[in-house]
């Protein structure tokens, strides 16, 4: 797979984006008090069907020998950092923290998203971290540039993190996205020399996602399902991503965030 995405592939890519964008609107507009996980999986995954594209995460495998991801989103609570099972039939309560991770292909390429929301009336920590964490992505896309570096990107998010003592999850980092659901380079949400130095080229499509826990820590371990990631100190945890198109005429995001 290539890298680098020509201009009719990140076109391809913008549109999308933005059926995926409606997508998650549609599953954000489905977390109410009582709803299921389940129905909120079905809420987004029905719009990507409608608009001609494919669930990415649907029947995803790490490894060939692994058990098929069953649902089209990633739909995690409370301490469930990322990779929750959409297909559970669990009730959402007043309070709960829920992330909604999704993705599509859409005329042969990948994009992918996602956001978190409070069931009803959140709590204001929770709403903080989850500010936060959104605001923290939006600072690593202001850093992403052609001729700069990966590293650029992950010291402007850990950098915004840093003043409020959030854990930043070291366990799963952002990548290349496109040919793929997950293609090089690392894009980590820190700054670390196990990642090799990566310049930005003209044309990279990169999904940025920062994920936070309010304890501080930022250790993880997978469920007994084994695909959901849970905080290990079982704080709460938030996560929101996009998709961007890094070219000479700058930074796009090709995945809108819904409000």
């Amino acid at each position: 797979m290539a890298l680098i995405k020509t201009p009719d592939e990140i076109s391809a890519m913008r549109e999308g984006g933005h059926l995926l964008s409606r997508a998650l609107k549609a599953a954000m507009d489905a977390v109410t008090v009582g709803a299921t996980i389940a129905q909120v999986n079905v809420a987004g995954e029905q719009v990507i069907l409608d608009g001609g594209g494919t669930p990415s995460f649907k029947g995803y495998r790490s490894h060939p020998e692994d058990m098929p991801f069953p649902s089209t989103l990633c739909i995690s609570v409370n301490e469930e950092i990322v990779h929750g099972l959409g297909n559970r039939d669990t009730a959402l309560k007043e309070g709960d923290i829920v992330g909604l991770d999704i993705g599509c292909w859409y005329k042969g390429l990948c994009t992918d998203m996602a956001t978190t929301v409070a069931v009803g009336k959140a709590d204001p920590e929770h709403a903080k971290l989850m500010e936060v964490t959104r605001a923290s992505l939006l600072e690593g896309v202001k850093a992403a540039r052609v001729g700069g570096t990966i590293k650029d990107i992950s010291a402007a998010i850990e950098s915004s993190v840093k003043p409020y003592g959030y854990g930043i999850v070291r366990a799963l980092v952002g990548h290349g996205v496109g040919h793929a659901v997950h293609e090089s380079p690392h894009v980590p949400n820190f700054v670390s020399d196990q990642y090799p130095r990566v310049e930005i080229q003209d044309g990279m499509c990169l999904a940025l996602e920062p994920m936070l826990g309010l304890g501080g820590r930022h250790e993880v371990e997978t469920g007994e399902d084994g695909w959901c990631i849970v905080m290990k100190d079982r704080s709460v945890g938030a996560h929101f991503e996009v998709t961007i198109a890094v070219t000479k005429a700058g930074v796009e995001i090709l995945t809108p965030l819904p409000v």
